[in-house]
C-alpha cells in the first residue's frame, strides 16, 4: 500500500509548521517588551457565528493600549475594528508663565533684556528703520499714475511756499510781531505741482572754498543788498559776479579780526574747541559764520525773508549753513541747549520786549554755561533812547542770571548758568518766573514762545560735553534722555549707527567715487543720531550737513547738537524753509516707507527738485515697496535715476535710488 504523504510533502509540513511555530515565539516575545500586537477572530459571515454560537476572545481582551502613534503613522490606513478608548489621564499642571521682560539692555532669544554683550555684526535694516515707527498712519496705497511735470511760472525762481503764501499772510489779524515772517504753508492740495525753474543764465556754483568770496551774478540775480549795505562792506558786484569781502555792519574791516577780538575779549571763548556749534542771528550773507568753517565751528545763520531779501539765498549760494527763519512768536525748530554761542550784530531785533520774550527763547536754545555776544549800538552809542534800551537789556539778562562778563567798544558778551541755583534763589515774584516743570524745552514744532525761564536738567545734562572734536564720536548725556524704545542699549545703538554709516560711506566712495563729486551743501533728510554727517567728517568731505529730524520720529536733535553738528526739526509733508536750488545732495534713509503712510510721495519729491541745484544729486535708501513709485517721479521731474542694490544683495528688502537733477529753464 502506497504511502499517501510523500517525503516530500512531509518535507514541505515539517517547513510550514516550524515558520509558524518561529513566527509566533517571536510575535509573543516581541510583544512582552513593546505595545502587543491585537489578533482577533473574524469569519466571513456572520451568520456562520451565529450557527456556531462562539466569538473567538482575543488575549488582549480587558487591556487598554494608546494606538495613537500607530494611527498617526498611516492616516490612510482606515481600521474595520472598534478599539476600546484609553483610560483618562489627569492633565499636567499648566507651566507657570515667564517673568515679565525688563526694559533695558538688549533682547535675548528669550524675550528678556540683558545688558550682557558685545558689539559685533549688526542688522542694516534696524539701523535704517528704527528712527521712525509707524505710530499713527494709514495704509498708503500702491497704485500710482504718474504724468510729467510742467514747469513752474518764472515768477516763481525763488519760491519758499511757507514763506511766500501772500493770501495766508493778508489774513493775519495782527504782524506786529514778525507773524508774517512764520510759516504760513499752503491747504493740502494747493501746494507746488511744478518744477520751480532755475534764472536765466544759471552756472554750476563756484566751488567751495572760492565760493566763500564770490558768487555768479546770474544765480541769485538781485543788487538790493548792493545798493543798501554796499558801503559795510558786506556785499558788492563786478562784473558777472557778486563778491563778498567779509565785513558787517558792526565789523566793516573784516570777520576774522572781529573773530579774534571776541576770542581775546573772552579767553574761554576757544574757536574749534570749547565752541563749536554757534547761531547767527540776522546774519547777513553769513560773512560770520562763512570766517568760523575754518576754525573748526559751524554757525547756524538765521535770517527773515524781510526787506533785504536773499540774504540766505547769498549765504548758500557760498556754501555757508544757513535757514530763513525769525524770532517772531513761535520757538525756532532748534532744541534746548544747542548752541555754546548766540551771535547778534546789528540784527533788528527788540530783546527786551514783552518781558523779553524774545530772549528768552535765546536763552532756552543756548546751553549751560554758553555765551551771548550782542554788538548793536546800545553797547556803544550815548545817546538817550540807546542808552535807556541798554539799561533795559541790563535789567532784563540780570533777571536771567546771566553774567556780564565783558563789554569792549561795541561788543557786550553774557554768560548764561550753569545750574537752577540762580533762578531758586530769585525774590519771589520775579519775572520773567520759571518754566512748569513739566514743559517740555525740545518740543518745538509750530509751539508758542513762552515767556518763561526755560529749566536746566538737574543731572547737568547739556552741559557736560567735551571738546571738539572727540564730542563727534563721545556719546552725550542727553542720549539716555530721548524718547526710544531702549535704555541701556542706547550706547550701543549710537556705535552702532556710527560704524553703519562710517562703512557706508566707505563704499560710496570705493564704488560710486563720491570724492569726485562737488559736494558742499549737503541735506539729511532723515539724520538719527547724525550718524551720516559725522562720517562724512571722518572721511574729510569738505562739507556741511543739515541734519533733519522728522516730526514722525523719536526727537534726537539734542543728541545731534550735543556732537558738535547742526539740524533742525521738521515735518515733510510741509515745505522745506530755504530757497530754492541751495543744496548739492539730498539724502534720504529710509524715509518714504515711514512718510508715504503720512503724506503723498510725490509732494516730498517735488520739495527735493525745488531745493537742489541743477547737477546735484539724490540717494534714497529704502524698501523695494516704495522704488518704483519713487523712479516714476524721479522720471517725470526730469531726474536722471538708477535703482542699485545695497550691500546685502538682491535678495536684500531694500534698495538705492540715485538721481542727479538736470538744468531745466522756464
Amino acid at each position: 500500500m502506497k504511502n499517501p504523504l510523500s517525503n516530500t510533502d512531509l518535507f514541505k509540513l515539517s517547513a510550514l509548521l516550524f515558520v509558524s511555530f518561529t513566527f509566533f515565539y517571536l510575535g509573543k516575545r516581541w510583544s512582552d517588551g513593546n505595545q502587543r500586537i491585537l489578533f482577533f477572530s473574524s469569519y466571513t459571515s456572520s451568520r456562520t457565528s451565529q450557527q456556531n454560537g462562539y466569538v473567538s476572545l482575543s488575549p488582549n481582551l480587558n487591556k487598554s493600549f494608546d494606538i495613537s502613534s500607530l494611527i498617526s503613522q498611516n492616516q490612510s490606513l482606515a481600521s474595520p475594528y472598534i478599539v476600546p478608548s484609553p483610560a483618562p489621564v489627569d492633565p499636567l499642571p499648566p507651566p507657570p508663565p515667564p517673568p515679565p521682560p525688563e526694559r533695558f539692555g538688549i533682547v535675548n532669544e528669550d524675550g528678556t533684556m540683558s545688558d550682557d554683550f558685545e558689539i559685533g555684526e549688526y542688522d542694516p535694516d534696524l539701523v535704517e528703520t528704527e528712527w521712525n515707527g509707524d505710530r499713527n498712519g494709514t495704509e498708503a496705497t500702491k497704485s500710482f499714475k504718474i504724468t510729467r511735470y510742467e514747469m513752474c511760472p518764472g515768477s516763481m525762481r525763488e519760491y519758499i511756499p511757507c514763506l511766500d503764501n501772500v493770501e495766508a499772510i493778508k489774513q493775519l489779524k495782527s504782524t506786529d510781531k514778525g507773524e508774517r515772517f512764520e510759516r504760513h504753508c499752503p491747504l493740502n492740495g494747493t501746494g507746488l505741482n511744478c518744477l520751480v525753474p532755475a534764472p536765466k543764465g544759471y552756472k554750476t556754483p563756484i566751488p567751495w572754498p572760492r565760493s566763500r568770496n564770490e558768487v555768479w551774478y546770474n544765480n541769485v540775480p538781485h543788487s538790493r543788498l548792493v545798493e543798501d549795505k554796499g558801503g559795510q562792506n558786506w556785499i558788492s558786484k563786478e562784473k558777472d559776479k557778486f563778491k563778498f569781502p567779509g565785513g558787517g555792519t558792526q565789523f566793516i574791516h573784516g570777520a576774522d579780526q572781529y573773530l579774534d577780538q571776541i576770542a581775546k575779549m573772552v579767553p574761554d571763548i576757544t574757536w574749534g574747541h570749547h565752541i563749536r556749534v554757534v547761531m547767527d542771528a540776522g546774519c547777513g550773507v553769513a560773512s560770520f559764520g562763512a570766517y568760523l568753517l575754518p576754525r573748526n565751528v559751524i554757525t547756524m545763520s538765521i535770517a527773515p525773508k524781510d526787506v533785504h531779501e536773499n540774504q540766505i539765498q547769498f549765504a548758500l549760494e557760498r556754501g555757508a549753513p544757513a535757514m530763513v527763519a525769525a524770532f517772531a512768536t513761535r520757538r525756532l525748530p532748534y532744541p534746548s541747549q544747542a548752541f555754546d554761542l548766540i551771535h547778534c550784530s546789528r540784527c533788528r531785533i527788540n530783546w527786551t520786549r514783552d518781558d523779553g520774550i524774545l530772549l528768552l527763547e535765546v536763552n532756552r536754545m543756548l546751553r549751560a554755561g554758553g555765551y551771548f555776544a550782542w554788538a548793536a549800538q546800545p553797547v556803544y552809542k550815548h545817546e538817550e533812547a540807546q542808552e535807556e534800551h541798554w539799561k533795559e537789556m541790563l535789567d532784563l539778562t540780570t533777571r536771567l542770571c546771566w553774567e556780564l562778563v565783558k563789554k569792549e567798544g561795541y561788543i557786550a558778551i553774557w554768560k548764561k548758568p550753569t545750574n537752577n541755583s540762580c533762578y531758586l534763589n530769585r525774590e519771589a515774584g520775579t519775572i520773567p518766573p520759571l518754566c512748569d516743570p513739566d514743559d517740555n524745552p525740545d518740543n518745538v514744532w509750530y509751539v508758542d514762545l513762552k515767556a518763561c525761564i526755560t529749566r536746566l536738567p538737574e543731572n547737568g545734562y547739556g552741559a557736560n560735553v567735551s571738546l571738539w572734536p572727540e564730542r563727534l564720536r563721545t556719546s552725550p548725556d542727553r542720549l539716555q534722555s530721548i524718547q526710544l524704545d531702549a535704555f541701556i542699549a542706547r550706547k550701543e545703538l549710537f556705535k552702532a549707527e556710527s560704524k553703519y554709516w562710517n562703512e557706508i560711506i566707505e563704499s560710496y566712495v570705493r564704488a560710486l567715487h563720491w570724492k569726485k563729486m562737488k559736494l558742499r551743501n549737503v541735506l539729511d533728510m532723515r539724520a538719527g543720531f547724525g550718524g551720516f554727517a559725522a562720517a562724512l567728517i571722518e572721511q574729510k568731505f569738505d562739507c556741511w550737513v543739515m541734519n533733519v529730524v522728522p516730526v514722525s520720529g523719536f526727537n534726537t536733535l539734542p543728541v545731534i547738537y550735543d556732537r558738535g553738528l547742526i539740524g533742525v526739526m521738521h515735518d515733510w509733508c510741509e515745505p522745506f524753509d530755504t530757497y530754492p536750488r541751495t543744496y548739492d545732495l539730498l539724502h534720504a534713509a529710509g524715509l518714504f516707507s515711514v512718510e508715504s503712510k503720512r503724506c503723498n510721495m510725490s509732494t516730498i519729491m517735488l520739495e527735493m527738485d525745488r531745493m537742489l541745484r541743477p547737477g546735484g544729486h539724490v540717494y534714497i535708501r529704502d524698501s523695494i515697496d516704495v522704488m518704483d513709485e519713487l523712479q516714476e517721479i524721479g522720471k517725470a521731474m526730469g531726474w536722471h535715476v538708477t535703482l542699485r542694490e545695497t550691500a546685502e544683495g538682491p535678495h536684500a528688502s531694500y534698495r538705492i535710488l540715485t538721481a542727479d537733477k538736470r538744468l531745466l529753464h522756464a
